[in-house]
This record gives C-alpha cells, structure tokens and sequence, in this order.
C-alpha cells in the first residue's frame, strides 16, 4: 500500500488544483502555439502534425475535466496524483512522437513533469515517474530506430545514416538528466515539506505560547495564595487526629480532608511548574538514552505492559541541554498519553531525527482514537480535560516545559486513526562539537 506523504489533505488538494489549472493552460498554449506556427509556415492549420496535436490537447482537456470531478470528490487523491503523472509522460511521449521523435524539441517536457511530480509524491514517487519517463523515451527511439514502429512522417530514416552512437547518446542523456532531475526535485520537495511543517508547526506554538502568556500572572498568583492556607490546613488537621480515636468516624473524615488537601498541593505544585519552571537544573542530555529509560520504565508498568507494544527508531549521538527530570516528565506524559487513547492493544511508535539545522525532530505516535477537531483545539489550554480525574494541566505544563528549554510541539490527529506528537529541539552545540572532533 502507497502510504501518503501529505499528512494534511488540504494541502494535496491545492497543489491538485494547481496543476489541474496548469494542465489547461498548456493545453490552450499548444493549440495556439500549433495555429501561429503552421500560418507562418503557410501550413494548413488541419495539416499533420498539427492535427493530431489538437486532438492530443483536446484528450488531455477532456481528462483534466474528469480530474477535476475525481477532485472534487476527495477521495484516493494519492491515487490521483499518479494517474495525472503516469497519463501525462505518456502525453509527452505521443507529443514527442508527432514532432519528430529523436529531433523533437518537446523532451524537456519530462522534466516539467517529473519536478511537478516530486511536489505531490516526493523524492520515491518523482524518481519512479523519472524511470518511466526513461524508458517511454527510450522504448520510442529504439522502436523507430528500426522500423518496428513507423515515424509520425510516414518516411524511414535509414539506421545506416544515424550513428548509432548518436542514438545511444540521445537516450543516455535523456535518462541521465530524468533521473538527476528526479533526485534533485524530490530532495527539494521534501525539504520543502519539512520547512513547512516547521512553520506550521512554530506558528501553532508561539499561537498558544501568547495565549497562555494571559494567564501567567493570574495563575502564578493564585497558586502562592493558596499554598499557605493548604499548609496550615494539612497542619492543623494533623494535630486533630492526635486528639482523636483511631478508625473513628472523625478520625476517617479527616484522613479524607488531608487526602484532599495532599491532592490540591499537587495541583498547586502543578500550577506553580505551568506558571514558571525553572532551567537551573539543565545539563546536556543523551536523548537516545533517555528516551529509552523512559519507555523501559513505562513497559515494566502494570497497566500497559502487556497491551502496548512500543517500537523505537532513535539516531544515536543526539543531545540536548534540559533538566533530565523534566525530560522525563514529558517523554512519561506524552507516551502514557498516547496509550490511554489506544483501546485494547496497540502500538507506539517513537522516533528521534535530526535531519537539519542543528535540530532534534522528536516523535511520538500511536494507533489509538485520535482526537476530535472540537477537543483538539483545547488540548493546550490549561485545565482543560476529559479524563473525570484530570487536572487538565498535563499537556500544558509539557508545553510550558518544552517551550522554557527553546523547542515546539505539535501534533496532528485523525479520529480513528491516530495521533502524533512532535517536538522540535535545538541540538546541544557543545556535544555536537565534540562528537566531531
């Protein structure tokens, strides 16, 4: 199964569009193109090979016409993309054809093609299309180079009068430059790809980071308001239950205030961490091997270690400079996270990059429900929960924790499907150096 490359299908269904509008257009600029050219020429404008090309261009607007309806519908827009590429190197191939096959000047047209192709699947897609782009071309000369297939001009060219040298050059050069071509715009595609993914995800971060900016002060205050009263309270029950008769009904009414109070200093502590964590404990971290004492922590836990299956793909070498206390604490939340939403037994997914840029590329996936559009919106904001003993301060004070130390996070979900945290990290510059050296 061909696995999509555009995590977001809005984006797909533009650079569709596109193309779609751009097919047309070249249509129409063949058409006129192919009339000024035989007036010119003082050429019948029904004369091959301008004839064909007509009903070549008029094919190719009938099929972009049947594209746009499969796009409006939404569906298999993978499989629409490689229908509109496939169909259209074997455009090429007829236009080459008619204009003189070995002469032609319509070879550049793979190119467009190829490049194009590499915006809608990438460098695997846009190397497969650069192959059959090859071999079109190279099946079309060899074939008429003898005679198994006539030329559009009705007339043979002898093979003795061709240097077969010449025709080997021709083909070679063609493929050389498809599949060179094919790399080159499909690395640039996927770096494309990955810068705007970075920008999405940055604006959807620092979009959240000055939203909970508003409630800093607030929230830091209230937290240091209640912290005194808690503690005298805790106090002072302590000093009833001395006072009172073991298992009485007293005695077990206040173990439930000081259980309760217990609870509300963990929510304070919480608070006081969202409102202003601190980086004095930061030292460079191995990430490979924190990761990896996390999920071994977590699969040695009752509750999931005998229905989650946990599959790591981690670059060793990577470090970062973070408190390892609130590493942890965010590789625990977002990977029990990603098991809670999995019902049953599933699976979690996590790897650890660094393509680029001097930076770490984080993921945590998993197969479980994902997230509604609704809640996903919310997730971020502080106490918002829907777990009945949640504090809905988790994934906020994660925020908070990667923000304090310079990265992003993001995440994209489908109902159903799953969902997948990215975190965005600056190498630690220092290790980095030395590994070099």
């Amino acid at each position: 199964m061909i696995s999509d490359p555009f995590s977001d299908p809005s984006d797909r269904v533009q650079q569709l569009k596109w193309i779609v509008l751009s097919r047309v257009i070249f249509c129409i600029v063949l058409i006129f193109s192919s009339i000024v050219f035989s007036s010119g020429e003082n050429l019948s404008f029904l004369s091959q090979p301008f004839v064909t090309l007509y009903y070549l261009a008029a094919a190719i607007l009938f099929l972009s016409v049947g594209y746009g309806l499969w796009l409006k519908q939404g569906k298999k827009l993978l499989v629409l993309s490689y229908t509109q590429i496939l169909a259209d190197t074997f455009s090429v191939t007829v236009i080459i054809y008619v204009t003189g096959s070995l002469d032609s000047i319509f070879t550049f047209l793979y190119l467009l093609i190829i490049i194009y192709g590499a915006m809608l699947v990438f460098l695997r897609g846009s190397l497969i299309i650069a192959g059959i782009s090859s071999i079109q071309y190279g099946l079309l000369i060899v074939l008429e180079y003898y005679h198994i297939i006539p030329p559009f001009s009705g007339q043979h060219t002898a093979p003795a009068s061709l240097n077969p040298n010449l025709v080997f050059y021709r083909i070679l050069i063609l493929m050389s430059a498809c599949m060179a071509v094919g790399y080159l715009s499909g690395l640039l595609a996927r770096q494309l790809r990955r810068a705007r993914q970075d920008l999405k995800i940055t604006h959807a971060h620092y979009k959240r980071v000055e939203k909970m900016e508003i409630m800093d002060e607030m929230i830091s205050g209230i937290a240091h308001e209640i912290k005194n009263p808690l503690a005298s309270l805790a106090g002072s029950i302590q000093l009833l239950r001395e006072d009172t008769t073991p298992s009485s009904r007293e005695d077990r009414l206040m173990k439930i205030i000081l259980r309760e109070t217990e609870r509300m200093k963990t929510i304070v502590n919480e608070i006081r961490l969202f409102a202003k964590p601190s980086r004095a404990n930061a030292v460079s971290v191995m990430v490979h091997q924190a990761v990896m004492d996390v999920v071994s922590l977590f699969l040695n836990s009752k509750e999931f270690k005998n229905r989650i299956q946990v599959v790591t793909h981690l670059d060793e070498g990577l470090s970062i400079h973070i408190d390892p206390v609130h590493f942890q604490q965010i590789m625990w939340n977002l990977i029990k996270n990603a098991a809670q939403a999995i019902p049953g037994k599933g699976k979690i997914v996590i790897t650890l990059t660094s393509p680029r840029n001097h930076r770490i590329y984080l993921t945590i996936s998993d197969n479980g429900q994902g997230i509604e559009s609704d809640i996903a919106r919310h997730i971020f904001d502080p106490f918002f929960t829907t777990k009945p003993e949640g504090t809905g301060l988790g994934l906020p004070i994660i925020h908070r924790l990667i923000e304090t130390y310079d990265g992003l996070i993001d995440f994209d979900s489908s109902p159903g499907k799953g969902t997948i945290f990215t975190i965005i990290f600056k190498q630690d510059r220092l290790i980095e150096n030395r590994t070099k050296s």
